[in-house]
Formats: C-alpha cells, sequence, structure tokens
C-alpha cells in the first residue's frame, strides 16, 4: 500500500550540477547557437550563467536588446537538435548507487529548469528507472528561483512539502526549496545553504539525518 502525502517523504533532484556535470554540453549548446547566428562564443561569464538559467531567460537576457536578433535566435534555438550534446553530459560519480540506495525510503523525482531537453535525459541515462517524476519549465508557468517546478514534483509524487528535500548546486535552488516549503541540501563546494555535502554519494548520510526530523513513514 502506498503512503499517503502526510507521510510519505521525497528527495527531488535539480538536474544540471546535481545528477550531471553538464556545463560541456550547455555551452557547447548555445555556443551552436551563437555560431549559427555568426556570434563569438560565450564569454566565462555567460558560460557561468547559461548553466543555471532557464533557456528562455537566456535567450532574453543573451539577445533581448535586438528585436530582430531574438527573433532569429529563438528560430536557431527551436531547430538546433540537443541530442548530440548529450555525448557531453556526464552522471556525477556514484549517480545509480545513490539512487539505488535511496530508492527503497524515498520517492525519487527531478525538477529542473530545462525544458524540452528533459524526456531526452530521462531517456539517454535511463533515469525512468529511477526517477517516479521529472518536471521541467515546460510543465509550469515559471522557472526557478520561483518554486514552480519543485511543487509541481511534489504533487506528481504525492507528497507534501513537510516530507520534500530539494538538492541543488545554485543559491537560485535554494530561494525556490524555501519557498516551496521543503529542505534543502546544496551540492559542490559551497559554504552558503543550511547543508551541503562536497559530492552527491555524500548525500545518503545526511538524508538519514534529516529523515529523523520528518514525518514518520510508518
Amino acid at each position: 500500500m502506498s503512503r499517503s502525502s502526510e507521510t510519505a517523504r521525497a528527495v527531488i533532484f535539480d538536474c544540471d550540477g546535481v545528477l550531471f556535470d553538464s556545463s560541456h554540453a550547455n555551452i557547447a549548446f548555445y555556443n551552436a547557437i551563437r555560431a549559427t547566428l555568426r556570434l563569438p562564443p560565450m564569454d566565462r561569464a555567460w558560460e557561468d550563467r547559461a548553466h543555471f538559467l532557464a533557456a528562455t531567460t537566456v535567450l532574453e537576457e543573451m539577445f533581448g536588446h535586438d528585436a530582430a536578433l531574438a527573433a532569429d535566435a529563438h528560430r536557431v534555438f527551436a531547430s538546433t537538435d540537443y541530442e548530440p550534446f548529450f555525448d557531453l553530459m556526464v552522471p556525477v560519480p556514484g549517480l545509480f548507487d545513490v539512487l539505488a540506495a535511496l530508492r527503497p525510503g524515498w520517492r525519487l523525482g527531478m525538477a529542473t529548469n530545462r525544458g524540452a531537453t528533459v524526456p531526452g535525459v530521462m531517456r539517454r541515462f535511463g533515469l525512468d528507472a529511477w526517477l517516479d517524476a521529472a518536471v521541467g519549465v515546460l510543465d509550469v508557468p515559471r522557472p526557478k528561483p520561483h518554486p514552480d517546478v519543485i511543487q509541481e514534483c511534489l504533487a506528481r509524487l504525492g507528497v507534501s512539502p513537510a516530507g520534500g528535500v530539494y538538492v541543488g548546486d545554485a543559491e537560485s535552488d535554494l530561494v525556490a526549496a524555501r519557498a516551496a516549503g521543503v529542505e534543502f541540501v546544496a551540492v559542490g563546494r559551497t559554504s552558503w545553504g543550511p547543508r551541503h555535502v562536497r559530492e552527491l554519494r555524500e548525500l545518503p548520510g545526511v538524508l538519514e539525518r534529516l529523515a529523523a526530523g520528518m514525518p514518520s513513514t510508518a
């Protein structure tokens, strides 16, 4: 019998920077768009920003100063196949071991600012076997740092905010988690946030301690 939303627990992951090292893939994708538009590659500042922002925000902020260029950029974006760029995405060390360790006691989901590429990520890396829900920006009105993707993922998992944990690698993820009313764990070399791990494979130990203060799953 499935647990009710009042007693179930869920771990919801961001995608880029948490489940995958995908910076090279995202940089190559946006640079391909720029090359088609006969523009130079992104500078370092834009490389960092493009990795965290939703695609719609990248296009708006990168090209929005010129209406004609923005229209061309949206057209090129829509016609550029992301499939070749999946080759540049690398699962983080221990990813599938972590998912296997968590699955018996937690419902698992992904909530990301990715859009049309979410189904491709799920298919390409076999995440359908592990994740019970995957939500991207095309499924909700607003991207992170708004809480919409996390809230939608909780709804699909049948878990209340009190039983949810969001795992992210950016301060916008923390903002979204707080707005959604879930716990937050930061991944990576960071000192911000209430809890953080250097690598995803450290997560089960942190979650074991967090679970002690969550609603019972009995």
